[in-house]
């Protein structure tokens, strides 16, 4: 499966998180991608750098639509020349295959800029 072509809806309330099976899967297809833990939440992050403040603004509001048409949504944070972005599913509190797709589809706006 490739993750960037899948269609995603809004993660559902008591939906299972990934398992370790599917992080070792699928984590190849965004080897730029860390997992990390937040507020002991375990998120995907990613610092994508930018020419500067502005690109870095143009790029957030790309995955925000995207976001919004997938209803599902990460914390963005612009800075001058930098864009970071994580990715998890507030529903279950924590990953779900969903977080993979929109981080992937995160990386593909990123490559057509």
């Amino acid at each position: 499966m490739i993750l960037s072509q899948q269609h995603i809806v809004a993660t559902p309330k008591g939906a299972t998180e990934l398992s370790l099976e599917d992080k070792t899967e699928f984590m190849p297809q965004l080897p730029q991608w860390k997992m990390v833990w937040v507020d002991n939440v375990e998120q995907l992050y990613r610092s994508y750098p930018l020419k500067n403040f502005t690109a870095a603004i143009d790029f957030a509001n790309k995955v925000s639509l995207v976001s919004e048409q997938c209803d599902h949504h990460p914390r963005l944070s612009v800075e001058w020349a930098k864009l970071s972005v994580y990715w998890w599913s507030h529903s279950i509190g924590g990953l779900h295959l969903n977080d993979l797709v929109m981080a992937a589809k995160t990386d593909e706006i990123y490559n057509t800029l």
